[in-house]
């Protein structure tokens, strides 16, 4: 079973990212093939900063190396340097629809959040698909707002293959995990850079404390006891302490004589404790730039002979021979 992911080129990620998606993807390498690659592509629909973009990408990078993404159990590449990409995405895009491309939700919300309507935006579903069908990907993990990309993938698919009156094209599956974590943000709001509420991974302790400090509360004194129920110190609290700890920290919250500030530095020591190794792997990666770098050609190389023999077959479906 082969699994594609695709990964935002994003310098930061928040606890909030980690929890609800990369956790599960790492994890996937033991489920079966995993693809995982950098969208540099589709990263250009909104970024328009040379600089900006390599920064982020390479950031991506070491941030999903250092998180246990194993490049010997997974393929693991950036976007740009599996060209074959671009020429399915054309060839993909004479069996896709004006109406499929125009029902596509995702370009009327960026539209309306101000992004400008490119018709690189307006064609993303098909890139998509191309890096979905060039790979015979079974199972793409998404969010609930991507699974109408996924659906538009099989019938593109779906056309080429009758078309040519040949199944050369895979049918992905979307997997949508019904039990994905939505985590809370320092407001209690779902965590999300747009709403400035994240705690961020990788990041000085400094400005985690912060973060940490900034959780709201209600305004209970210092001799009231404290309901831990609907706090979001304890809902943040759950995703880094086992049962035993949680017991012990409700009863912290019904016995008078600390403050909230006491819960979040126990918060603060727990996600130190738990991001300590992948800090470290991360230091070692980002002084090692020429090994990311090594790590990455690598996987484009496996990406690329996977891509090229795919390419074969459909250009002689097609007649580009």
């Amino acid at each position: 079973m082969r699994i594609l992911s695709g990964i935002q080129p994003s310098g930061t990620i928040h606890i909030g990212n980690y929890f609800g998606m990369v956790k599960k993807m790492i994890e996937s390498q033991n489920d079966g093939e995993l693809f995982a690659f950098i969208a540099s592509y589709h990263a250009l629909t909104s970024v328009k900063d040379k600089e900006f973009l390599e920064k982020n990408s390479y950031e991506a990078a070491i941030n999903f190396l250092a998180l246990g993404m194993d490049p010997e159990k997974s393929t693991f590449w950036i976007q740009h340097d599996v060209k074959e990409v671009l020429e399915l995405y054309w060839i993909l895009s004479n069996h896709t629809s004006m109406g499929l491309l125009e029902r596509a939700h995702s370009y009327k919300d960026k539209t309306a959040r101000g992004l400008v309507a490119s018709h690189g935006l307006f064609s993303y579903p098909v890139l998509m698909a191309a890096d979905i069908l060039l790979f015979d990907s079974n199972v793409v993990p998404v969010g609930k707002d991507q699974i109408q990309h996924v659906e538009m993938t099989r019938d593109i698919a779906t056309s080429f293959n009758h078309a040519y009156k040949k199944e050369i094209l895979t049918l992905p599956i979307a997997k949508v995990d019904e039990e994905v974590a939505t985590v809370l943000g320092t407001d209690g709001a779902k965590m999300s850079k747009s709403y400035n509420n994240t705690i961020d991974m990788f990041c000085p302790t400094k400005q985690r404390k912060k973060q940490v400090m900034s959780i709201v509360t209600d305004s209970k004194e210092l001799d009231e006891p404290k309901e831990w129920e609907n706090c979001n110190i304890y809902n943040l609290s759950k995703l880094f302490m086992n049962e035993n700890e949680l017991k012990d920290l409700q009863k912290r919250y019904a016995t008078p004589g600390e403050g909230y500030g006491h819960f979040k530095l126990t918060l603060l020591e727990k996600i130190e404790d738990y991001f300590k190794p992948y800090e470290e792997k991360r230091e070692y990666f980002a002084s090692n730039p020429k090994k990311v770098r090594e790590i990455l050609e690598f996987g484009a190389q496996k990406a690329r002979k996977i891509a090229s023999e795919k390419m074969k077959k459909i250009r002689d479906v097609v007649g580009l021979i």
